[in-house]
């Protein structure tokens, strides 16, 4: 469910929705047409979503801790280290 922002449209308003206010609805609401809390008049700002394009952070070695997992890199030939996660420093492929 996302997040729709919305202001006051005219009036004084209350302290809720002077400045405006978030409120997570499901796609198919329709929107707010008064403050939840006074009443007063709001419509929906449209806003730029929070998007996240490519999959950089899906290799962040923090996304693979917080999953239990362990991230290794190679650092030459037959050796890697260790970049997030539980688990050994260095696996090498001389069983060192």
């Amino acid at each position: 469910m996302p997040f729709y922002e919305y202001r006051l449209k005219s009036g004084s308003g209350c302290s809720h929705c002077r400045d405006g206010f978030d409120e997570l609805q499901k796609i198919a609401d329709e929107p707010l047409t008064h403050c939840p809390r006074c009443g007063g008049p709001v419509q929906r700002i449209i806003s730029a979503p929070a998007v996240q394009s490519g999959s950089a952070h899906l290799s962040d070695p923090d996304h693979f801790s917080k999953k239990g997992f362990t991230q290794y890199k190679k650092v030459q030939k037959g050796v890697y280290e260790k970049t997030g996660g539980k688990g050994p420093r260095y696996i090498s492929d001389d069983g060192k």
